[in-house]
């Protein structure tokens, strides 16, 4: 039985990706791959300095300001068609790559991803991959299919003393723990 990997989602078998590799011996993280050509729009396209001057000036920001924001603030999701399978005590830390703040104006917002053992092969999207990103930057980006976009370590995790575990299965894909 394999301990640990990656596949492709079965929905891109024929699409030519790669898996996640590590590019050199030492290398602690499996670089990942765009699935395909993205566009990954830079936040100062869109009405986000209209917004920092409402703010600034102390204007009093409307529910159309705040739908606009929510729609202009927030991270895009490049997809890599692949999926990682794992041990139920271990977890699959996704970073960006130290190049992309520094060269590209690239984040991920929360600073790292968190792929659990049960999104593998989930009902929503079995299980594929996505790396959340921000482009800081002032042009857009254009992430080519292929592209390394970020890195995977598989690392174990330790639970709280007493901890009895939780009964609730995944339900659903990305950003779903089965919990509402």
């Amino acid at each position: 039985m394999s301990t640990r990997g990656f596949e492709i989602v079965s929905a891109y078998a024929d699409a030519g990706l790669q898996l996640p590799q590590r590019q050199t011996q030492n290398a602690a993280g499996y670089d990942f791959f765009a699935r395909e050509d993205f566009v990954l729009k830079s936040i100062w396209r869109y009405d986000f300095i209209r917004l920092f001057r409402l703010i600034k000036n102390e204007h009093p920001l409307t529910a159309e300001d705040m739908r606009r924001a929510g729609a202009i603030l927030k991270p895009l999701l490049v997809p890599t068609g692949v999926k990682a399978y794992m041990q139920p005590n271990e977890v699959l830390i996704l970073a960006n790559r130290s190049s992309n703040p520094l060269k590209r104006g690239l984040v991920i917002p929360n600073g790292i991803g968190v792929i659990d053992a049960d999104y593998y092969n989930n009902p929503d999207n079995e299980g594929e991959i996505f790396i959340q990103m921000v482009n800081f930057g002032p042009r857009d980006v254009v992430i080519a299919k292929g592209e390394r976009i970020g890195q995977g370590l598989f690392m174990p995790y330790l639970l709280a003393d007493g901890d009895q575990g939780n009964a609730n299965a995944r339900t659903s894909g990305f950003g779903s723990t089965g919990v509402k």
